[in-house]
């Protein structure tokens, strides 16, 4: 045997390797099939990119499902605000507060917004002059000095502002509150 037959560097039989070899395609052939393999997953990946972005888009702008608004007049959040008219035949209150032993003097003078084309909460709101002025007094006569502070007015709207929707109008007409003038001293 000679060295060469047991070495077998081709891989094959000493026969073959003086005939011609198995020719492979080169080039792009072979590169075809993967360059397309790719682009394919690039155009899915796009496709479900997009496809994600669109419906978070539309979920987050409201475009899906309609939803229920609710029209909140002393909402910070409205576009646009609504037009009332005003109650303001009430006139100014003085009271003195509930405080011991030292009460506060208290001088309220109150408007009441209604809707603008709610003729029957203006008339309401009218006859019950001298019933309002009565809810008023009692109203900041039952309140501290301290529940009167700056900082707790929207409260006391809100309160006010349910207290004559509930219990006191039959129309539910009140829609806003302002208080032209809420002065507390102390005596």
């Amino acid at each position: 045997m000679s060295d060469s037959d047991d070495l077998d560097l081709d891989g094959g039989d000493a026969g073959e390797s003086g005939g011609s070899s198995k020719k492979r395609g080169g080039g792009l052939g072979n590169l075809l099939p993967t360059i397309l393999k790719f682009v394919a997953i690039g155009l899915g990946a796009l496709i479900f990119i997009i496809t994600v972005s669109v419906i978070t888009f539309n979920i987050m702008n409201n475009r899906g499902a309609s939803q229920t608004v609710i029209n909140d007049p002393t909402s910070p959040y409205l576009s646009i605000r609504p037009e009332y008219n005003y109650f303001d035949n009430i006139g100014s209150i003085t009271v003195r507060t509930r405080d011991f032993p030292v009460s506060s003097s208290v001088t309220v003078q109150m408007i009441i917004g209604y809707d603008i084309n709610d003729s029957k909460a203006g008339g309401e709101l009218n006859s019950r002059r001298y019933e309002l002025r009565d809810f008023i007094r009692r109203y900041f006569t039952g309140k501290t000095a301290a529940e009167l502070a700056p900082e707790r007015e929207e409260a006391l709207k809100r309160e006010i502002m349910e207290m004559l929707n509930t219990r006191f109008l039959d129309s539910r007409g009140a829609r806003l509150i302002l208080f032209d003038r809420l002065d507390v001293m102390e005596n």
